[in-house]
């Protein structure tokens, strides 16, 4: 490799000196002369229909413009995957069921004015007429016959219902020698990004609505607004500036589509910022998750059977649950080989607060599941649970869950290997065994070791149609003295740009410095899919490689400015067989695992984390600091879920909305010691050989814990958060600690 190539190279971030010098502007920083003020009224109840709004007090008040409610939404619905929820509830709207709210975050009305102030004095003049309906909370609950129904077209409240069945199970317990059997619980997670909801409406200069907002994906954004408005495509425009951390929670819409509304009708610019309670009630959460499992092995150590029932509870709407479902059902089975598999899975719709897109998509709740099953049958079997993961892990070749092979690149061996070396397992002649940690002096303090694994997608699942575009043009005379990469995707404060911009300096054989991107508006770029999915890079670079070739043969030819534009599209993927569930998911998948060790206060419950090794293969690297910083992250936000984060609803409404009763990790709780170990096995079709990574080293993080408070204590803790009181409870059952 050359010494002065762009990639593989920790260059640093495009956008750091702003970030830290606060020059760097946010949505909420934004302003324009002349500007008005939004505030939301929102739903107050979880289950009700909206018989009337009277608007007329807060029309009424010195200094409010508007205010807007369900009629004046041309097409009220929308949604990323099902447009199933109003964009404002009430009655007067064309399509039934808008005047219904079917939990808190729903949208009532809209105050705009001169002022937020006064904007948000209007909202206590609003006046709603509620008919009370029932309503439902859990999910067992929703799908029983006699349930409040919250979506006619949606028997049972069941989003989706997906079905694996590959082999014979009845064969598969026969021949069993041992059956491990358990429950395993998740609860919602809240994303509690930096920057609350904030965005600013304007017409711009060719007579465009545009929104400038924080988002995850500008043109499905756009096309939501557009769909709701009734307007042409080319009359939106969407512009994310800097972005304050997203991890799935800005794949929705909260802001965007009132804002456009607004401007659209008024024809004047509109601000709105959220406040850090308004952010945790009024956009979605982590799906929480039951998965009753049963799994069967022989004496030597093979599995033979796999069972698994996942529920997961969706909300009030869609949002991405039938496709987060989907992910959690293929990786409800681990990363293992099974002759015989059988999962149902189920996303319901509750009157709770909607569920979406969070860093992992479901296969944290679903892994958790299944690496606590091969645990316990690590711990059944007496066999070291490294070497018993190595005897029945997927590899190339192996069929999956699904009945069919895995995308070539297969490491999980490789990274289970990589993990057990880096930490504190030994390979002998006999195979692999773990050192038991040194314990503390103090007697209240017993300490364990615990493993985990997993797997996950590169890029949109089952079917969902994936592709990317890049555009690069080259500037100068005898020489490129200027590349310049459009590109719409979204820098939600993972490095996204600067890495791009690596690969486009590497792709077009310039230095660094060469490279400048306009990136994240829809005016200058077409399509590049979202910032999800651990897609972004690895897309991106398969685009940008296809618009450097354009562009180098134009210059070649002495075209100049030399352009090159490309769409990249990946192999194609296939949805769930109904009855099966046998399909060809995805095109790319990142292998992950994860050794901890742990400290247990028994006398308090209390559980610490002292270290994490974190084994990845990422294929290839593009930019080494970042990529730690992303290992880091993810195991610090993995531990918050696991440990501390319990967000808490009763019937529907959310009783903790403030960072000081939803306790998120700070860096006095960041591990002393995380290892990042780096695999570079290239992936067949990843540009370079990269395959995504960003949510990997989240994903086996909490059923390694659980696994090493077991080492520590013989305590298994099947549900999360492992609070300090779930943990105390449970050692004082077992007869551990003080009485």
């Amino acid at each position: 490799m050359k010494e002065d190539r762009a990639i593989s190279q920790s260059i640093k971030r495009i956008d750091a000196l702003g970030k830290v010098t606060g020059e760097t502007r946010y949505p909420g920083d934004i302003d324009i002369e002349g500007q008005l003020w939004m505030r939301i009224k929102f739903s107050e109840r979880a289950h009700a229909r909206v018989l009337g709004v009277d608007k007329s007090a807060a029309e009424a008040l010195p200094g409010v413009v508007s205010v807007f409610t369900s009629s004046d939404v041309p097409v009220n619905e929308y949604g990323l995957v099902i447009k199933d929820q109003p964009v404002l509830c009430g009655p007067g709207g064309a399509k039934a069921g808008t005047d219904v709210v079917r939990c808190y975050m729903d949208m009532v009305a809209i105050a705009v004015a001169e002022t937020d102030a006064i904007a948000r004095q209007a909202l206590e003049l609003i006046q709603v007429e509620y008919e009370d309906l029932p309503a439902v909370f859990d999910p067992d609950e929703a799908m029983a016959e006699n349930a409040p129904q919250l979506h006619p077209e949606c028997p049972g409240n069941l989003v989706s219902r997906y079905r694996i069945r590959k082999g014979d199970m009845e064969a598969g317990w026969a021949e069993a020698d041992v059956i491990v059997q358990g429950e395993y619980e998740t609860t919602w997670q809240e994303h509690a990004y930096l920057q609350p909801e904030a965005g600013l409406s304007y017409i711009d200069e060719e007579g465009r609505v545009a929104v400038i907002v924080a988002g995850q994906w500008t043109h499905e954004d756009q096309e939501q607004i557009y769909h709701a408005l009734d307007l042409p495509p080319e009359q939106v425009r969407v512009i994310y500036p800097a972005i304050g951390g997203a991890f799935g929670g800005r794949e929705d819409m909260s802001v965007q589509i009132v804002l456009a509304l607004a401007t659209w009708i008024l024809r004047r610019p509109v601000k709105i910022q959220w406040n850090r309670e308004e952010s945790i009630l009024y956009h979605h959460k982590r799906h929480p998750i039951t998965v009753r499992a049963r799994w069967g092995a022989t004496k030597a150590g093979k599995i033979t059977a796999i069972y698994s029932e996942v529920i997961g509870d969706a909300g009030a709407y869609n949002y991405t649950s039938n496709k987060v479902l989907g992910n959690a059902q293929l990786t409800a089975s681990g990363p293992y080989v099974a002759p015989n598999v059988h999962v149902d899975t189920y996303a319901v719709y509750t009157n709770n607060i909607p569920s979406g897109a969070f860093r992992g998509f479901g296969a944290p709740q679903a892994l958790f599941a299944a690496e606590g099953q091969m645990n316990r049958l690590a711990q059944a079997l007496d066999m070291d649970p490294l070497e018993i993961r190595l005897l029945n892990t997927i590899r190339e070749g192996s069929l999956g869950a699904v009945d069919r092979p895995f995308p070539k690149g297969v490491t999980m061996p490789q990274v289970f290997e990589a993990c057990g070396r880096e930490s504190w397992w030994r390979e002998t002649a006999a195979g692999w065994s773990l050192q038991a940690p040194q314990q503390p002096a103090d007697s209240t303090k017993r300490r364990g070791r615990g493993l985990a694994g997993g797997f996950k997608n590169v890029g949109f699942s089952f079917g969902f149609p994936e592709h990317c575009w890049a555009g690069i043009e080259l500037r100068g005379s005898a020489q490129i003295e200027r590349v310049i990469l459009y590109h719409a995707a979204a820098d939600v404060g993972q490095g996204a740009h600067t890495a791009l911009s690596q690969m486009a300096a590497d792709a077009i054989g310039v230095p660094f410095d060469r490279v400048e991107i306009a990136a994240s508006d829809t005016a200058t770029s077409q399509s590049s899919g979202s910032a999800s999915a651990s897609r972004l890079t690895f897309m991106s670079g398969n685009a940008i490689l296809g618009a450097a070739e354009i562009a180098l043969s134009k210059w070649q030819d002495e075209e100049r400015p030399a352009v090159g534009e490309f769409m990249y599209h990946p192999p194609p993927t296939t949805a769930f067989d109904p009855q099966t569930g046998k399909s060809d998911p995805n095109f790319a998948y990142g292998y992950v695992a994860q050794a901890v060790e742990v400290e247990v206060d028994i006398e308090t419950g209390q559980v610490q984390v002292l270290e994490v090794v974190c084994a990845n293969d990422v294929g290839k690297v593009i930019n080494p600091q970042q990529l730690q910083g992303q290992i880091e992250g993810a195991i610090v936000q993995a531990q918050g879920y696991a440990l501390m984060e319990y967000l808490v609803s009763r019937e529907g409404r959310i009783l903790n909305p403030y960072l000081s009763t939803y306790l998120i990790p700070t860096s006095l709780d960041v591990p002393p010691t995380v290892k990042s170990v780096v695999l570079e096995h290239p992936d067949p079709i990843g540009p370079w050989g990269l395959r995504g990574m960003a949510e990997m080293p989240f994903l086996p993080l909490a059923p390694a814990i659980a696994a090493a408070i077991f080492d520590a204590t013989g305590l298994w803790v099947d549900s999360q958060p492992f609070t300090a009181e779930k943990v105390v409870k449970g050692l004082r059952q077992q007869g551990i600690g003080a009485i």
